[in-house]
């Protein structure tokens, strides 16, 4: 329906606070922030590591301009929050940690779906960073969404509908394609297909969010296949609403840093055949509740 939406960037109870080691500069009302002031190569003290944590938690996605950092300092900024992945179907930038994601006129950008990434395992990336290093002179943007707005805006009778169902997730959907049978079969032994809640809550802030994506995503556990797949289609649907979004227009060195747990994203293919090159380091995160 048109008219007003609910957005609520916060958890009921919690006020916004003032930030006192950068300078944030809101993208909308509800999620995106810049922040300034704060150079990524340099040291992060436990003052400010805190304050980004919580800018983090608030905003869900940050974006820092003009950061021109190694692959060393790109990890190292993304560890501070956790382990890091090695992801094992990507290519690999300079260091194991990092995947580069390449795109020319031979290569073409596949990530123009909204997505939360690597649901497939046991444990999804707390966060991801990524970094522009190369970026067509128009097109490229990537778009984030609320998906706490998201499950908020749920009428009532959705929200009873999927209270408690679970979902299967699946690496193959997305990189099964070219493993033959023999490399399909050892990665399925690695990973096999995991489920998640529907709706998981979010370990810090206790926000629920919706927590099924378009690419990942199988079947929702107990439900005929029909239903599942209606069902599913509503819920990938709510990431499209503008309302929750935010989009961010790159430029070289760019960084963004968004919570995992709380969004999904969508690389916007709108530029080939010229070159886009990113890259991008993951914080290995909690199994979802």
């Amino acid at each position: 329906m048109p008219g007003s939406r609910p957005l609520r960037r916060l958890p009921e109870g919690v006020d916004s606070e003032p930030y006192t080691r950068f300078e944030l500069v809101p993208y909308g009302d509800l999620i995106g922030a810049e922040i300034r002031g704060v150079s990524l190569a340099e040291p992060v003290g436990p003052e400010l590591f805190a304050e980004l944590d919580r800018a983090l938690l608030e905003w869900k996605v940050l974006f820092f301009r003009d950061q021109p950092i190694t692959p060393a300092q790109h990890c190292a900024f993304a560890r501070l929050w956790g382990e890091l992945e090695v992801h094992p179907f990507l290519g690999q930038g300079d260091v194991p940690e990092v995947v580069r994601f390449a795109k020319d006129a031979a290569s073409v950008g596949v990530e123009n779906i909204w997505h939360t990434d690597v649901t497939w395992r046991e444990r999804p990336a707390l966060g991801s960073v990524l970094r522009a290093i190369e970026v067509p002179e128009r097109g490229g943007d990537t778009v984030w969404a609320d998906m706490g707005a998201a499950y908020d805006a749920l009428p009532a009778h959705l929200k009873e509908r999927v209270a408690g169902l679970t979902a299967v997730h699946d690496f193959t959907l997305a990189f099964g394609h070219g493993l033959d049978p023999e490399q399909l079969a050892a990665r399925r032994r690695e990973f096999p297909p995991v489920e998640h809640p529907v709706v998981r809550t979010h370990p810090v802030t206790g926000r629920r969010t919706l927590f099924v994506n378009g690419i990942f995503t199988d079947h929702i556990v107990g439900l005929p296949e029909a239903e599942s797949e209606e069902l599913l289609g509503v819920l990938f649907r709510q990431a499209m609403t503008p309302e929750y979004q935010v989009r961010l227009r790159w430029a070289p060195d760019t960084v963004a840093f968004w919570d995992n747990r709380a969004t999904q994203h969508y690389a916007v293919n709108d530029y080939h055949p010229h070159v886009r090159v990113m890259e991008r380091a993951a914080i290995l995160g909690d199994r979802p509740y």
